[in-house]
Parts: C-alpha cells; structure tokens; sequence
C-alpha cells in the first residue's frame, strides 16, 4: 500500500508543472493576440485615410470622364464606336494648364548663364571652346507643286558650278582646236601671182603667217630681205585682214568676204564646175600677200581697187557679201 502511494506523488508533481507551464504559455499567446490586434487596427485606420484621398480624386476623375463620354455619344452611334468611347473615357484624364493663368504663376525655364572669359586668364588663349553647328532641318515641300520659279540657294549654287565646269570644257576644247594644223594656200603679189603653201596652226594670227611667209619667200625675192612684218599685208576674198585676227576667228565665225568663204584656205581647181547664180559657191580663192607700198601705188587699179580693210571679223549669214569697212 505504501508502494502504490509513493507511485503517485512524481505523478502529481508532474501535473502541477505541466499545468504552470500552460498557464505561462497562454498569457503570452493572449499578449501576442493582443499587439497583434492592435497592429492590425492600426493598419485598417491608415489605408481608410488613404481611401478617402483616392476616392477623392476618383470621384473626380470619374465625374469628368462621364461627362466626356455623354457629350462624345450624342446622336446615333454605333457599338463599336460606343465601346472605343467608352475605354478612351475611361482612361485617366490628363491635367492640361490653364492658359488664363497669369504668367508670373508658370514655372520659368532657368537660363544658365554662361562664364566669360577673364582678361588676365591664361588658359584662354590655348583652350578654344568648340561650338557643334546648328544643323536647320529642312522645311518639307509639297512634291506636286512646281517650285522652280523660287530662289533655291542650292539649286543656284550647284547651277554655278555647272557653269565654271562647262566653262572650262568649252575652253580646253577651243585650246585644242587652235592646236589643229592647217595648210593655207597664198599667192605672193607683186603683179603676178606666185602660188605657195604653208601648213600652220588654227590658232597663228595673220601677224604670225605674214612673218612666216617673208622668211620663206625671202629666198627667192630679193625685194622682201628688208621688208618688216608690218609693212606686209595678207588679202582674203577682196578684204584685207587686220594683223591681230587668227585664222581661228575666220574658221568659227564662219565669215565670208565679197567673193567667197573665209574660212576655206585650200583651192579648187575644178573646170567641171559649172557657174550657176542659183547655187552659192564655196571655192576658195587663195589669199594674196602683198606689199603695203605696191598696194598705195597701185590701189586705183584691179584687183587692189576691190580691196577693202575691215576692221573685225564678225559671223557673216550666208548667201550675202556682208563686210565691215573702216
């Protein structure tokens, strides 16, 4: 009997600790529950201050939103263009800034000021700022509508140096054409005729030829040793040839004299031909080198009675004897 007592008392003392330890582990359970609590009610009364500022601006912007959306519905509309109305007003409506406001109000650009330069500064002189060049964008043209009659810098510009480039063509090809050679048939006059050739330039002058032609003829005439250049004169067609005009003058002008071409030099001999007034004839008579004395001396008499000076060589239309006389 004693035994079986003893067997209980552990187990008494067991039930009594277990019970303490409950009981401690429920307060604290209660006071977790109770900050829990506490915490809970604190977060429902910050997100019910939040809501009434959301709803606030809600009821705004749901406000404005309905009214655009009955003023945009007015009248018969389809159901999908009601639907496309119905999400646009529904999506948030953009503040857009009163234009009565008073200009004070508006938020100003600041205007960042740039620093000079000092005087005395030494990094001035070796530091140089470089400037990115403003690049304006091109106003957009209408490609329909004719536009040439405008000025256009661009189109001027580039027609320029169309112009300088052709320029320097034409140039370059007139060089070449005066370096062409040319065989000039001439007859030394003295009276009688006496027929020679002398193959020049296009572009010797009749100063040049003149020269040319007394060096060579002063062989066989005597009279010609102490003749100068100037003293000696070339006849083409009954028209005596100033010294300063080329035989590339006569060639691209086309000109003609009072009997014929004056840009032919070479001679036809030809006793099939026939003379007919109706058809312009291209012979080319040879042209006479002669002495200015024999010409005074004998100027009254044929053929120096047909010559004629003339003062420039000029684009002559053809068919017609057209000539310029001092």
């Amino acid at each position: 009997m004693s035994h079986r007592a003893n067997r209980k008392i552990p187990n008494i003392q067991l039930v009594k600790m277990s019970g303490s330890l409950a009981a401690q582990f429920s307060r604290e359970r209660e006071k977790q529950e109770k900050e829990f609590a506490e915490k809970k009610k604190q977060i429902e009364a910050d997100n019910s201050r939040s809501s009434h500022i959301d709803k606030a601006f809600e009821s705004h912007t749901d406000a404005a939103s309905e009214a655009e959306f009955k003023r945009q519905t007015i009248g018969l509309v389809s159901a999908a263009e009601y639907r496309r109305r119905r999400e646009n007003c529904n999506n948030p409506v953009a503040v857009v800034e009163d234009d009565d406001q008073p200009a004070a109000k508006r938020a100003k650009p600041i205007k960042k000021k740039k620093s000079k330069p000092l005087s005395f500064s030494m990094d001035s002189d070796d530091e140089q700022v470089t400037e990115k060049p403003v690049i304006k964008k091109k106003a957009l043209k209408c490609p329909f509508v004719e536009t040439a009659f405008l000025p256009d810098k661009e189109r001027e510009e580039e027609i320029a140096r169309e112009t300088v480039k052709l320029t320097q063509e034409w140039h370059a090809e007139q060089e070449r054409i005066k370096l062409q050679k040319v065989v000039v048939a001439y007859s030394y006059w003295n009276g009688n005729g006496h027929r020679r050739h002398l193959e020049i330039t296009k572009g010797t002058t009749i100063r040049q030829f003149l020269d040319t032609v007394r060096q060579s003829l002063s062989k066989d005439f005597h009279d010609l040793r102490g003749v100068s250049t100037e003293n000696l004169m070339y006849i083409k067609e009954d028209l005596i040839i100033p010294h300063h005009v080329s035989f590339y003058d006569m060639i691209v002008t086309q000109a003609r004299g009072k009997s014929g071409p004056l840009f032919h030099f070479g001679v036809r001999d030809d006793i099939r031909l026939v003379n007919d007034i109706r058809v312009e004839r291209e012979e080319s008579h040879p042209g006479k080198v002669t002495h200015r004395a024999w010409y005074d001396k004998n100027r009254h008499i044929f053929p120096a009675s047909r010559w004629e000076t003339v003062r420039s060589v000029g684009i002559f239309p053809r068919h017609s004897f057209v000539f310029r006389s001092l």
